[in-house]
């Protein structure tokens, strides 16, 4: 097992016999979910599904994204929400992976923004994935129209069934329609993975692979967490033990979670983090508040809050290992900032500290905390990430009594929208 879960800065207020009285309810958890008998059961196909990733389909999208960085300049990722997020959150914590520069749209109704895009795509060779279920979500669906007629008076309809992959239904939907239209590209997503678990699905898979990624190793490393995540044992599997700690603290009326890390690389995983949280326990007036914080720039912001404000909260820290490459502090004859005391260290060495002296301090300051860390910034680890996560809060929903899968609320805006647009739905 590569990931770690440090529950030191939980003593006190977690003790030995409140996580013996909560296995009983992890038991009835993990029963509801592997036999997949729970609330939401039809959307669990990502339970198993890094195990059934075929090799040979990796080895198709490997094949695809060479083909395509041979002829394009940059790619456009069409999607949002878990079309968008685990994308562009694995694009940024494997940054030095990345071999052909990467474009967002559907993720906003911003026009300034496809304003600078469409400027900033006009002398390029572009490849796009639009990622859309039903093809009718209002931002994707929108998006595609605008770089589709961009990409039209670009390209010949010829040239465009190699330029336009769509990530779309199997059978049925507005995507689907214009694929089988117009002869694009297609891959399917699974009916039983929901959008904020679809990382592992052509949703991720697809764009993943034209920009280069390892996404052999991102589905080894979920493998490897499906094994290690697949017992019942509160004390062994650390998925189940976040999970527990989380509801435990939950139940103290701890509402707030930040989930806090110390390198921008994370930034995104946070993101992605907060839409899987936030989307699977916030129903039926329930729910963990998913926050997140990157430090250190935001100690000298949100670190006075969270050191001495309202104390209905708590922290995970995500932290890696290894950092990467070496960045020495050099010395200085001087030294009037008085920091030669850390000359010829690792810049991530201070780094480090201060990630100990926040964990111990917001412990002090009644803060209960606890620390995820990962071997270093591969893919194998970032595919354990979104698997550990994953199972994590299945779980910790069951727990609530709440339906994981679903997200009734979502709706709730776009009705009164459509409606406002004149839009029939």
């Amino acid at each position: 097992m590569d990931l770690k879960l440090d529950c030191e800065h939980l003593k006190g207020f977690i003790k030995e016999k409140d996580w013996i009285s909560l296995a009983p309810r992890v038991q009835k958890a993990h029963e509801q979910l592997h036999q997949r008998n729970g609330k939401g059961h039809e959307f669990t196909g990502w339970l198993d599904l890094p195990e059934r990733i075929s090799d040979s389909f990796l080895d198709e999208l490997t094949k695809l994204g060479e083909e395509v960085r041979t002829q394009s300049d940059c790619l456009v990722s069409i999607g949002i929400g878990g079309s968008y997020i685990g994308i562009r959150a694995s694009l940024e914590f494997l940054v030095d992976q990345q071999k052909l520069p990467v474009y967002y749209a559907g993720h906003n109704l911003s026009s300034t923004y496809y304003h600078e895009l469409l400027k900033e795509l006009e002398n390029k060779r572009v490849t796009v994935v639009v990622i859309s279920k039903s093809g009718t979500t209002t931002e994707p669906a929108l998006g595609f129209r605008i770089i589709k007629n961009f990409m039209e008076k670009k390209y010949s309809r010829e040239e465009l069934k190699k330029r336009i992959i769509c990530v779309t239904d199997e059978k049925k939907g507005a995507l689907r329609q214009i694929v089988q239209k117009e002869g694009y590209r297609a891959y399917s997503i699974p009916d039983d993975v929901g959008g904020r678990f679809s990382i592992l699905t052509p949703v991720g898979l697809v764009p993943l692979a034209i920009a280069g990624l390892d996404i052999r190793g991102l589905v080894n490393g979920a493998r490897q967490a499906q094994r290690d995540f697949s017992k019942m044992d509160i004390d062994q599997n650390i998925s189940y033990r976040y999970a527990a700690a989380r509801f435990f603290l939950y139940q103290m009326y701890r509402k707030i979670e930040i989930l806090s890390s110390f390198d921008q690389r994370m930034n995104f995983v946070a993101e992605w983090w907060k839409q899987l949280f936030g989307e699977s326990e916030g129903k039926e007036g329930k729910g963990i508040y998913p926050a997140s914080a990157n430090f250190t720039a935001d100690l000298h912001s949100l670190g006075q809050y969270i050191q001495e404000g309202e104390r209905h909260l708590f922290e995970t820290f995500l932290m890696a290992e290894s950092s990467g490459p070496q960045v020495l502090i050099p010395a200085d004859k001087e030294n009037l900032d008085n920091f030669n005391a850390v000359a010829g260290k690792d810049f991530d060495f201070v780094n480090k500290q201060a990630y100990k002296a926040t964990s111990m301090a917001h412990f002090e300051g009644d803060v209960p905390n606890m620390t995820i860390s990962f071997p270093r910034f591969d893919a194998s680890s970032l595919g354990q990430l979104y698997y550990f996560f994953e199972k994590a809060v299945a779980i910790t929903g069951y727990l609530l009594d709440v339906n994981p899968f679903d997200q009734p609320g979502v709706e709730a805006y776009k009705i009164k929208m459509f409606k406002l647009l004149g839009i029939a739905r």
